[in-house]
């Protein structure tokens, strides 16, 4: 199992002026990530957000990070190809690996808010079709330094892609998969799938095993499985509970807001999201720190119970898990706190680390 960071970057309050200061801790976080040695850090790409992410243009935080750091990978976590022209993708994902000496995690998805396909000029119904065209633009570039004539992009002629980037093979690939179909859809494209934190684990453990059945099918082998945690651990449990209680509550009401558009309306193509919505009241009456962790969508805890608790993921065929240590709204002295306990206590213990 591999152990990486996982940053939407949210601010109590979206007070706009302490965004430096979240930037700041941003790198300092991942300068320490790079010297305990987790894997990779990840950041995601939200518009029109405050409060529950600041991170609109995470390549150019990536860009800083790699400047700070050695060996921690850089992933983007991810970028909703319907809100880009691939050409522009390619060609900033080839600079932010030549600018980390090859250490860039590309993940992609189709993005989930209506607001911003609608600012993008972005259709949702035509969302997922869109991102298939568009990825195979982007992988064809980098593998190949060249763009190629595709649906959608006909206009392309063999380009070269400038700069061409470091991993000569490809960018390793990741789609954010929800729904069912997705990981399905994800081993067809034969890429590593990207999960949480937006269902409850029974239901993504279901859908991992959809994924591993449908690459078997395939006759290929599994991709990697990565997920996504909010996870505080500190030397007394007790504690731990206590700090997260209020903090973690505050970040999923954030997260049922910024998706309750597309949870509690239909829209073509988004069919699973709505049955999700189903459940949002309920979910929302019940969210308190005890439902998180009965669902499966956090980690809190002393380093035995963080332990227990992983090795629960990886046994159902998480390899990967990138960790929102302590929902990102903590105080930046206790986030650095439980990393370092991590790295120390509860990484070397789970098996098949590093």
């Amino acid at each position: 199992m591999k152990f990486d960071l996982f940053f939407e970057l949210p601010l109590a309050d979206a007070a706009h002026k302490d965004e430096a200061r979240l930037y700041r801790e941003l790198i300092t976080q991942c300068e320490l990530a790079d010297r305990l040695g987790y894997h990779a850090a990840w950041l995601v790409e939200h518009h029109f957000m405050p409060g529950y992410s600041h991170s609109s243009a995470p390549d150019l935080l990536l860009s800083a990070i790699a400047m700070r750091t050695r060996q921690l990978r850089l992933g983007l976590a991810v970028l909703p190809l319907p809100y880009h022209h691939p050409i522009t993708v390619a060609e900033r994902l080839a600079t932010l690996d030549v600018l980390s000496a090859g250490r860039v995690e590309f993940g992609f998805g189709r993005g989930f808010s209506p607001r911003e396909h609608l600012c993008f000029g972005s259709d949702m119904a035509q969302a997922r079709v869109h991102t298939e065209q568009a990825l195979q633009v982007i992988q064809h570039a980098l593998i190949n330094g060249e763009f190629k004539p595709a649906p959608g992009y006909e206009m392309l002629s063999n380009e070269p892609l400038v700069p061409q980037p470091v991993q000569s093979k490809g960018l390793p690939t990741w789609m954010a998969c929800v729904s069912p179909d997705s990981f399905t859809r994800a081993a067809d494209l034969q890429v590593n799938v990207l999960v949480g934190p937006f269902k409850p684990w029974f239901m993504t453990k279901r859908d991992i095993r959809t994924y591993q059945r449908a690459c078997k099918k395939k006759a290929a082998n599994p991709g990697r499985v990565g997920m996504a945690i909010g996870i505080l651990c500190l030397p007394d449990g007790k504690q731990a509970r206590q700090l997260a209680r209020e903090h973690f509550v505050w970040f999923y009401q954030q997260l049922l807001q910024v998706t309750r558009p597309v949870l509690e309306q239909l829209y073509d193509g988004y069919d699973e999201y709505r049955r999700y919505g189903k459940l949002t009241g309920l979910f929302e009456k019940l969210l308190d720190l005890r439902t998180l962790e009965w669902a499966g969508m956090v980690i809190v805890g002393d380093p035995a119970h963080c332990i227990e608790r992983l090795q629960q993921l990886a046994d159902a065929g998480v390899d990967q898990v990138l960790l929102a240590v302590g929902a990102g709204v903590m105080p930046d002295e206790l986030i650095q706190e439980s990393m370092q306990l991590l790295a120390e206590k509860v990484m070397p213990a789970c098996v098949g680390y590093p």
